[in-house]
This record gives structure tokens, C-alpha cells and sequence, in this order.
């Protein structure tokens, strides 16, 4: 398949090194707002849509995980970036850890974040199912409610109805064929061979990807360092948006060379 050409943002200097940031299945690009104004004040940082979410095209599927990595590496040759640091959440991060085992060339330093090298299927295919049938509006509220802790959420109606509002405005089919594309992940082999700088960042209470996935890549990609925080579900960066941007801003920082 053609590598999609999606819609994405730029923030920052254009001399800086870029920084990608890559959505969770079911987000848009808005996720990484509490991130993007820090990491703009050092780096060029390039959010986007993943195809079928936001604004960008949801061609038919079955979608494969190379195709999300072409879409990627396209990205990467549209804003000029020969190597970025790659920041994912979700399937953002299996995007990014695909992309880093199949091109380390194009990763400086990795960060991923409540993701998982092998989800366990099911849900992600009754998920497909029940969008292919109603459509992502009535999943939504569900679907939300593991982005934030409970009592978080209780605290900030305006950001559910957001978020509810951006998993409801994915394409339908864009979101199965990406729901899809995660049942049939396995990548506990690719990890092994990342060479990149890692950082993973775990949400305690996440109750979509728990904490042992994380611990899983982090103990298999030689040198990673494994940061965890708490309150925070599945959506951590959100919840914890100033433990998590300083956990990124150090981590490509510490790459050297930046303006």
C-alpha cells in the first residue's frame, strides 16, 4: 500500500532538531497539546494524525503496521528530518518501536509511552467489530474512560468531552482497520534489536495497556530506562503533563547538540 500523506502540525524553530510526536489509536494529533509548547522551545516538533484518525485520509484497509511506519517515514521526508526523535503513545509507540527496529537510520532517541509490544488481541478485534457495526460514537465514552483516572476525570468534564469528541471523529473504518492492526501486533522480537536511546514511560494505573507491558519493552531494548507515573491511565502524558514533558524534554536533551 501507498504511504498516506497525513496532515500534521509544526511548532518551533526550523533549524531545530525535529521531534515527531504519534497518536494513540483513536486520538488526533491535540493529544500532545500539553507537550508541545516546552519541546517547541528547544526542538522543531512535527504532531500529525495517524491515518484514520483526525484530519488525515482513511484509505481502505487492512491496514498492516509498515503501512502506519511508511505513512512515518513519508512524514519524515516532507519536513526534511534524515533522523528525528520519535515520541509515540499507544499505537503511536508501535508505530515508532516498528520504526526504530526497521529503519534505525531515521531514530535519534525513542520514547515510548502506555504502549505494548503484544496487546492481547481480543478486545482490539471485538473493538473493530462493534465500530464496523455502530460506528466509533458509541464506543466512545467507553473508550475514554481509560484515558484518564476516574477521579481525574471527574475533575475535568471539559477534557472527556474532548477526548470523547476525537475518538467520535475518527473514521470508522480508519479506526477498525487500526484496531486491527494492533490484534495482530507482535513485536518482542523487533525490540531486542532497537539500538536507539529509549525511554518508557508507564502509566500505574492504565487499565488499557498496564504497566507489565511497558516493563516488558523496557527490559528488552538494551539500555532503556523505564519512568512510571501515578495517578495516570492510559493517556498519561495528559494526566501528569508536567512529569511526563520533563521526562521527555530530558531524554532528547540528553542526545547533546541542541539549540
Amino acid at each position: 500500500m501507498t504511504a498516506v500523506a497525513v496532515s500534521y502540525t509544526v511548532d518551533g524553530a526550523a533549524d531545530a532538531p525535529v521531534v515527531v510526536l504519534s497518536n494513540s489509536l483513536g486520538a488526533a494529533r491535540g493529544m500532545w497539546d500539553p507537550q508541545v509548547p516546552a519541546l517547541a522551545e528547544r526542538y522543531r516538533v512535527v504532531t500529525y494524525d495517524t491515518r484514520g484518525h483526525g484530519e488525515s485520509p482513511a484509505p481502505r484497509g487492512p491496514y498492516a503496521l509498515d503501512d502506519l511506519v511508511d505513512d512515518l517515514v513519508a512524514l519524515l521526508d516532507e519536513v526534511g528530518a534524515e533522523r528525528a526523535h520519535v515520541a509515540g503513545l499507544s499505537l503511536g509507540g508501535m508505530t515508532a518501536m516498528r520504526l526504530a527496529a526497521r529503519e534505525p537510520a531515521r531514530i535519534h532517541r525513542l520514547a515510548l509511552l502506555c504502549t505494548s509490544a503484544k496487546p492481547d488481541p481480543s478486545p482490539f478485534l471485538d473493538r473493530a467489530a462493534a465500530v464496523r457495526s455502530g460506528g466509533t460514537a458509541p464506543l466512545a465514552p467507553t473508550v475514554a474512560s481509560r484515558w484518564l483516572t476516574p477521579a481525574y476525570a471527574a475533575e475535568h468534564p471539559e477534557l472527556v468531552a474532548r477526548l470523547e469528541a476525537m475518538i467520535a471523529g475518527s473514521d470508522d473504518e480508519g479506526y477498525a482497520a487500526c484496531c486491527e492492526v494492533i490484534a495482530a501486533l507482535d513485536l518482542r522480537e523487533d525490540i531486542r534489536t532497537i539500538t536507539a536511546p529509549t525511554l518508557v514511560v508507564s502509566g500505574w494505573e492504565d487499565p488499557a495497556l498496564p504497566p507489565e507491558h511497558q516493563k516488558l519493552i523496557a527490559d528488552s531494548i538494551p539500555g532503556a530506562a523505564l519512568v512510571t507515573v501515578s495517578p495516570g491511565a492510559h493517556l498519561a502524558n495528559l494526566e501528569q503533563p508536567r512529569q511526563v514533558t520533563g521526562a521527555l524534554v530530558g531524554h532528547f536533551d540528553a542526545a547533546g547538540g541542541n539549540r
